[in-house]
This record gives structure tokens, sequence and C-alpha cells, in this order.
């Protein structure tokens, strides 16, 4: 199993190149500019891609050697971990295939599936014993955690399920379940900063987007995402506090 967590995450960078390159279908940026939302992010905020794929290949060789091999909680998380890496990896090709609803699927999948990861690895005294595998884990599920909401907008405007000349009404409904989202599993977390500072990147990116976007409620809508960052820095703060006076 420890095997197959380093296999996928050697996947993952190995498929992005080919997606890049055409060999699946357009890349990811032409399909994405096809169908313009309230949610998207400026074009810089895609390239944290490159971090979370270094860190997820250091965690995978690191808990596949040594006395980690052995260890319980590695052990228990290494399958979950495959799991959301390989979803991860078969996300590109389907989306450059714009298999949009089966995307959907999947996004959503390896957030359950890396999210999962990181709580147990944020629990009392797991952070530090365990640091690369809470980092790594923690900044790929807070990137998901807006990618997937993203992901669903364009799925809506692709299929035309929603208006897409007046989308700030659903868009705003978006934001609200991503909120949610980011704000339960932050608390389940305990206040994880890696988590935050990825979540604080792409909604800082989406603000950037959104204040030059034509698009009708572009505005309200990056000062919503900037509102959401706000909320989730000082949650994170309180919940850290609350753990120092322990």
């Amino acid at each position: 199993m420890r095997l197959l967590v380093l296999l996928c995450a050697l996947a993952m960078p190995a498929i992005a190149w080919l997606s890049q390159t055409g060999v699946f279908g357009p890349d990811q940026g032409t399909i994405s500019d096809r169908y313009p939302t309230l949610l998207v992010a400026a074009g810089y905020a895609f390239s944290v891609w490159g971090l979370i794929f270094l860190l997820d290949l250091l965690y995978a060789g690191w808990q596949a050697t040594g006395t980690r091999r052995t260890d319980p909680l590695l052990g228990r998380i290494a399958p979950i971990a495959a799991l959301g890496f390989f979803l991860t990896a078969i996300w590109m090709p389907l989306f450059s295939a714009g298999l949009f609803w089966a995307c959907v699927v999947v996004i959503f999948g390896a957030l359950m599936a890396l999210a999962w990861c990181a709580v147990q690895l944020s629990r009392a005294g797991n952070a530090k014993r365990y640091r690369l595998a809470w980092l790594a884990l923690s900044v790929h599920a807070g990137w998901l955690s807006l990618a997937a909401f993203l992901n669903v907008a364009q799925t809506i405007v692709a299929y035309e399920l929603l208006s897409t000349t007046r989308m700030l009404g659903w868009s705003l409904a978006l934001w609200a379940i991503s909120a949610v989202v980011l704000l339960v599993l932050n608390l389940r977390m305990r206040g994880n900063i890696a988590y935050l500072a990825i979540a604080l990147w792409g909604l800082f990116a989406v603000w950037f987007k959104q204040t030059e976007w034509p698009l009708t409620g572009a505005v309200t809508s990056a000062w919503v995402a900037l509102g959401i960052g706000v909320v989730l820095a000082i949650q994170t703060a309180v919940l850290q506090l609350r753990l120092r006076h322990r």
C-alpha cells in the first residue's frame, strides 16, 4: 500500500504534464476560458499545483521508507491518500475530455479522501510528529476545497443548468456552501495553518480575477471571496489561541 501511494503521487505530475501538452485534448486553461464564471481564479493561482505535487511526492517517499513503513497512523491513511492522489490524477484527462459531471464526482471524491487524511493528521500531537504528511495533505485538501466549487460553477455554465448571464444568485449560493466546507474542515483540523494558507491563496486569486472580470456580479463575488478568507483567518487565529491555552 505504501508503494501504491508513491506510484499515485508520481502519476499526478506525469499526467499533468501530458494534459498540458495536449495529449488528452485541450489544456485546462483553454477549457476554463470557454466557460467563464464568477468563481474562477486568476491564472497564476494554478501554479500552486507544482507545490502540491512536490509536497505529495516528498510525503509519498517519506512514508514508504525507514520506520515509517510500520507506523500505524501512516498505514491507516495510506489507502485513502492513494485514492485521493489517484482521483486527482484522473480528473485532469476527464476535464480535458469535457466530461464535467464525471469531474465533479471525482474532485469531490478526492477532496473527501484527502480532507479525511488531513483531519487525522491534525489531531493532538500528530501535526508535529508527522509534519511532512500533515503539510502535504493539508495543502492538497485546502486547494481542492476551492477547486471543487470552481468545477461545479463551470459545469453549471457548460451545461447551461442555470442562467449564464445572471450568475450572481447561484454563485453566491455556491460561495455559501464552500464557506461552510472550509470552516467545518478547518474546525475539524483545529485551525490548520497550512490549510488556511492555501485557501487564502485561492480566495485572493479569485478576488484578483473577479475585480477585473467583465461579468455582471463579478465585483460582488470578488468581495465575497475576500470576506470568506477573512472569516477563515479569524477562525484559525481563535482555534490556535485555544490550543495554546490548553
